[in-house]
């Protein structure tokens, strides 16, 4: 092997690496959260539910919280927190988070890039206790929310993940230490 054929086969590894850890490296809150997080409620559609995501440090540890009032006023019912991905999670298995809250439950939404509609996702639900905890959400936990989608996400169409407060009248109270794809 010539020096330029090893240096060709090292950029070409190195690039595969580069793409797989940039797709499934989990989000850890440090380095400007707020420009890859969005914060949006149920009154895109006319509900009254208000909240907000902050993001926090104590010391190395960093987070996101969810905080607010979750109504099922004017058809309505949820605050999420939700961040576009850039690169989709080829060759995952489900959903990763590390996670604490106030003992209430929770959702994933992933929306696909073979969505149309906007209320279209797919959701799965976990329970956040007071303490950190880390929960393996796999793809087949996943259920749509029509019968117009496929009976669980494909990691290969995965657009965007989120954290929800949904379904219920309650107030909402969850932080978030990791979340990503394994």
């Amino acid at each position: 092997m010539t020096l330029k054929t090893f240096l060709i086969t090292l950029t070409l590894i190195g690039a595969s690496f580069a793409a797989y850890g940039e797709t499934m490296k989990p989000e850890t809150f440090s380095n400007r959260p707020e420009t890859r997080w969005r914060f949006f409620t149920d009154g895109v559609m006319g509900g009254v539910s208000s909240g907000q995501v902050s993001f926090h440090a104590e010391g190395r540890q960093h987070y996101a919280r969810l905080t607010g009032s979750v109504s099922t006023k004017n058809r309505g019912g949820f605050i999420q927190m939700q961040r576009s991905l850039d690169v989709p999670p080829e060759g995952a298995e489900g959903v990763r988070i590390v996670m604490r809250g106030n003992n209430e439950d929770y959702f994933i939404h992933l929306r696909s890039r073979t969505m149309l509609l906007p209320w279209q996702y797919y959701q799965a639900r976990f329970h956040a206790s007071a303490d950190w905890v880390e929960v393996k959400l796999p793809f087949s936990a996943f259920k749509p929310s029509g019968g117009l989608l496929r009976s669980k996400p494909r990691a290969k169409d995965v657009k965007s993940i989120a954290v929800v407060a949904y379904g219920k009248d309650f107030q909402a109270a969850v932080d978030v230490k990791e979340i990503g794809f394994y």
